[in-house]
């Protein structure tokens, strides 16, 4: 199974960005999906994750009511749609596929997409 993340670039400080996570090789349905990111000199932290039919999302507190993580199905497709972005929300950004244990601990993901470099400016 491949990942592969896009969307990431540029953007002011209050604007919207939204990502995207396409899978190949395998479905995404019934899986636990999430999302990370990791800024430069820090280590990988968790954003959110969802559910494989979307019923029950989970956010770090630092970005709950900013961020909305979805999926698409059909398209194979993860999504974080994040707004307001702050310059802390500069990071490379993952996706990728839950495996076992603790949702929040990148350890527990097994495949990865390639991350893609999400800038905020102030």
């Amino acid at each position: 199974v491949q990942l592969q993340a896009s969307g990431g670039g540029l953007v002011q400080a209050g604007g919207s960005q939204r990502l995207s996570c396409a899978a190949s090789g395998r479905t995404l349905r019934n899986w636990f999906m999430g999302w990370f990111r990791q800024a430069l000199g820090k280590e990988r932290e968790f954003v959110a994750a969802t559910t494989w039919n979307d019923d029950n999302a989970h956010y770090a507190d630092s970005v709950r009511g900013r961020f909305t993580i979805s999926r698409d199905n059909a398209k194979n497709t993860l999504y974080l749609q994040m707004n307001n972005l702050q310059p802390e929300d500069t990071a490379v950004y993952y996706c990728a596929r839950y495996s076992r244990g603790s949702f929040i601990d990148p350890r527990a993901y097994d495949y990865w997409g390639q991350g893609t470099q999400v800038t905020v400016s102030s």
